[in-house]
């Protein structure tokens, strides 16, 4: 009861905040201050009630778990509210909780898992996020083909390969009045004057917050002014605490993802 008590915990809480982040790209801090200490409470009872044996690699677990949210906030690859996430996470569900579930593809449950579960966590999500791009690139290809317009006009077809790669899987084409309706979508490129007067537009492959609306008028003053087309790169943004919540599903339901392909790789 312990150990279902803890997953619908960890469920409710992270659909929740998902949630939230989707609508707003907020997720207030008091989720965090409610879903961590339930989450040491019962995961502390439960080790100190039937397996005191394992308190130690439980503190291991958090540590490091949490060391590694830590660096990669500090780093840029997540946002404070995915990395709370995360630690509440290795409150919560430190291990697998094999006596609730049982992995649909066999050999699902890692070695990792056993002691490591919201790295497993954090290893399905990346993958789903990854998957996205997939489903990115198949969607640009289609309207490329669809309408028989360029993927990159004027001085985009300029820009370096990489910064095509990314764009290509990670946005799409949407038309300047639609990028000002959806605040929570970001452009993927912006415009400058040069020196003589002509207009630059250029891709910006780490959209963030600051600056985006002063961007997106940018864009809307050249679509007016007739010097760009009215489609400009764009990305949904979408929240990790989506793809972590995925993660998590995904974990419990099938398992450690790389590990099942790791076997059948080395068969």
């Amino acid at each position: 009861m312990l150990e279902a008590a803890r997953t619908i915990l960890a469920s409710i809480f992270l659909f929740y905040s998902s949630w939230s982040d989707y609508k707003t790209r907020e997720v207030s801090n008091s989720v965090w201050v409610i879903f961590a200490p339930i989450a040491l409470i019962l995961t502390l009872i439960e080790v100190f009630l039937y397996e005191s044996s394992q308190l130690l690699f439980y503190g291991f677990c958090f540590g490091l778990t949490a060391a590694f949210a830590i660096i990669l906030f500090y780093s840029g690859g997540f946002g404070g509210a995915d990395s709370k996430a995360l630690m509440c996470l290795a409150l919560a569900l430190p291990f697998f909780p094999k006596k609730l579930f049982n992995p649909l593809l066999a050999g699902g449950i890692s070695p990792l898992s056993q002691i490591l579960f919201p790295i497993t966590i954090f290893s399905n999500s990346v993958l789903m996020a990854a998957a996205t791009g997939i489903y990115m690139f198949l969607h640009n290809i289609f309207w490329h083909k669809k309408t028989g317009r360029k993927l990159y006009e004027g001085t985009l077809a300029k820009e370096s390969f990489v910064k095509k790669i990314v764009v290509l899987i990670t946005s799409y084409k949407v038309s300047v009045a639609k990028l000002k309706e959806k605040w929570h979508v970001y452009p993927m490129e912006d415009i400058e004057e040069t020196e003589e007067g002509m207009f630059r537009r250029k891709l910006v492959v780490i959209p963030k917050d600051e600056g985006r609306n002063a961007i997106v008028e940018r864009l809307a003053t050249a679509v007016e002014t007739g010097n760009i087309d009215d489609h400009v790169w764009a990305t949904p943004g979408l929240p990790m605490l989506i793809f972590i919540t995925a993660g998590l599903i995904i974990a419990l339901l099938f398992g450690d993802i790389i590990w099942i392909f790791i076997r059948f790789m080395l068969g």
